[in-house]
């Protein structure tokens, strides 16, 4: 399924915790393109959604791909898209330099906790394909579990982002995004 703000629960805490060396704004890309091949299969109506795009090998694929654009593609959102006009009237700094380590953390982070969360909730998914068969994660956890770990990381990782932000004395958390 097309991506959810449960998929980036796990991100707001990664980010929280991992600060300047995880690009949110990456991993959230990397949950967008993950789902391209699903939303195309939808619309084809296609019995089998999740297929190369969710496997570990296709997150590597995507999360590279990411990762090697992600940067502009960062650096336009934080500067045309801000959710506060007046900061960027008023001349909001910059979005600090991406480095690499935040580029492969985001990208990479985004991509295979897509596979991961999305094997344990898709019948169709092959998460270790070519390479084996079958998903072993499908079921370990019930829905309702695994949709309410995703809430509950997301507004810990959001409460701790607020904190970050409140401490640094910037409403966009230092433009690290």
């Amino acid at each position: 399924m097309p991506v959810t703000p449960l998929h980036l629960g796990p991100g707001l805490a990664a980010k929280a915790l991992l600060g300047r060396h995880m690009s949110l704004t990456l991993f959230g890309l990397g949950q967008v393109v993950m789902d391209v091949e699903p939303v195309v299969r939808i619309l084809r109506g296609d019995f089998v959604l999740h297929g190369f795009t969710h496997t570990y090998l296709g997150a590597t694929v995507i999360g590279a791909a990411v990762m090697m654009v992600g940067g502009p593609v960062r650096r336009y959102l934080l500067t045309h898209w801000l959710p506060d006009l007046g900061a960027r009237r008023a001349g909001a700094r910059a979005p600090s330099p991406l480095t690499r380590r935040a580029a492969a953390v985001g990208a990479f982070g985004g991509t295979c906790s897509h596979v991961l969360l999305d094997s344990g909730m898709h019948a169709d998914l092959v998460p270790r394909a070519p390479f084996a068969d079958g998903n072993s994660l499908l079921g370990v956890v019930s829905l309702a579990t695994l949709h309410g770990a995703c809430v509950v990381t997301g507004l810990l990782g959001a409460l701790g982002l607020g904190v970050a932000a409140l401490r640094s004395g910037s409403a966009r958390f230092g433009g690290r995004l």
